[in-house]
């Protein structure tokens, strides 16, 4: 059988500021991925243009033949693809910031996939993301849908619900743990591994083996071990060792709500705030360059931002003050890092058209692998990716310290799906009731209409054009 040559990769959201980073991934893994074209869509031309030209800059950089082009709708991005990632933001990185002020300012952390400001997010973007993915169902049926959209666990479970595209969820939180964790222990990657359970921003380790042994009293008995886990001391070490688990970084804002708010209010705005002004700072300095025919010199640019944006995570919500002021950045080459954001892309797509079968944490329907949570919950587990597969490998039980707050999560979940569906305000005052990190009733009426931008008592809101009654 002759190997495919001539796939086609579409991404959607393809103006983010990480979209030339998966440019880079995929011309890298041209011959895995059999592709040959990568097509990129964007509501905002000028922020489309300039990615486009970034990605082509990185091409030409690091070298390879991936043809790439910027496409005027979702037809032509769609049509004949193989792969569609999607990574769009709904009211951009302005609404983002938003939405962390307004939580803040309601009493609560400020954090674009938890909390109220995640609650916003899903809502507004459900509806997008159920439209686009009956779009890849209608027009490239057989495509995978790739979704890196945030808050990643509930769009893919609307899309899963409502809609009949292949999907798979990503993210690079858990791959990012388990790298943390060899790389503290001094082992090599690939002989660790770790027994990882949970759901999207909201996952725990709760083993780690070495070439067979277990070793995870190890790193809680250590505290310099437990220290390097993680870019900013997030949890105290008395917590972890009582859990017997090693929590994901975005356990933050459930474990330490109090703190998170405390060192937000305290630097004065969040990390979405923080994320708009280098942004802006970004596409500034790009579009000088880029302009000017100085491609290399605005992949540079484009380098020192993806160290900075990297190295300032969870800095503000964990210490306080600003990061970006304090000129915290990594050092080295982001595009060749062993994880990250377009890592897992590559590697999933490169095990789903067969040419490298691996065992990756995705975020997939459940389907028995967690005996606690029905068949068609999304979660967040290690599967077996293969030619055209996913199958996420059973393990145990929930442990009983975790049972409830993922309960209550995918409960939440499935509240803010109906809301949208059902167009109702008090759906969604529901979900925020249910939700673990809000859980108030009488607040959610002036939070909720806060946050989605009510403009008349008709209810009319920035919620993709949608009315809450």
């Amino acid at each position: 059988m002759n190997k495919r040559t001539d796939r086609k990769i579409a991404l959607i959201g393809g103006g983010g500021v990480r979209s030339p980073l998966v440019v880079f991934g995929v011309n890298e893994a041209l011959e895995d991925l059999g592709a040959s074209e990568m097509v990129l869509y964007d509501p905002d031309p000028a922020r489309l243009r300039i990615m486009v030209d970034l990605g082509k800059a990185v091409v030409s950089r690091f070298g390879g033949n991936l043809r790439l082009r910027g496409a005027t709708s979702l037809e032509d991005t769609i049509e004949g693809a193989d792969f569609v990632l999607n990574s769009i933001r709904i009211g951009g990185i302005v609404g983002r910031a938003a939405d962390e002020r307004v939580a803040i300012e309601h009493g609560y952390p400020g954090q674009e996939t938890t909390g109220p400001a995640g609650i916003a997010m899903g809502l507004r973007t459900i509806p997008v993301a159920i439209e686009q993915a009956r779009l890849v169902e209608r027009l490239s049926p057989d495509a995978w849908l790739v979704n890196f959209t945030n808050p990643a666990g509930l769009i893919t479970q609307a899309v899963s619900d409502h809609s009949k595209a292949r999907i798979v969820g990503i993210c690079d939180t858990p791959t990012e743990l388990f790298h943390n964790i060899a790389r503290a222990l001094g082992e090599p990657a690939h002989e660790v591994e770790c027994d990882y359970v949970g759901l999207n921003h909201l996952g725990w380790v709760r083993s780690v083996k070495v070439r067979g042994k277990e070793v995870i009293d190890t790193l809680l008995d250590d505290e310099s071990l437990l220290r390097q886990l993680y870019l900013a001391p997030l949890f105290d070490y008395h917590m972890i060792r009582t859990l017997r688990l090693i929590p994901t970084e975005y356990l933050f804002f459930y474990y330490e709500r109090s703190r998170a708010l405390s060192n937000q209010r305290r630097q004065g705005g969040s990390r979405g705030a923080e994320i708009q002004r280098l942004n802006d700072d970004l596409l500034a300095a790009l579009t000088a360059r880029l302009d000017a025919g100085e491609g290399d010199a605005a992949v540079d640019i484009y380098a020192a931002y993806l160290n900075q944006r990297s190295g300032s995570y969870m800095k503000l919500e964990a210490e306080g003050g600003s990061a970006f002021e304090q000129g915290v950045s990594l050092q080295g080459d982001p595009f060749r890092v062993a994880t990250g954001y377009h890592r897992i892309a590559i590697d999933v797509m490169s095990a789903l058209t067969g040419a490298k079968p691996a065992r990756i944490v995705v975020n997939t329907r459940n389907r028995g692998a967690i005996p606690d949570l029905p068949d068609n919950d999304i979660v967040e587990i290690a599967s077996d990716i293969g030619m055209d597969s996913i199958i996420p490998r059973p393990v145990t039980a929930l442990p009983d310290a975790v049972n409830g707050l993922v309960r209550s999560v995918k409960a939440y979940e499935r509240a803010a799906i109906q809301s949208v569906l059902k167009n109702e305000r008090l759906e969604a005052r529901k979900a925020m009731l249910i939700h673990p990190a809000i859980g108030e009733w009488t607040p959610s009426e002036t939070l909720l209409q806060s946050l989605l931008g009510h403009a008349d008592d008709d209810g009319e809101c920035l919620c993709h054009g949608r009315t809450h009654r």
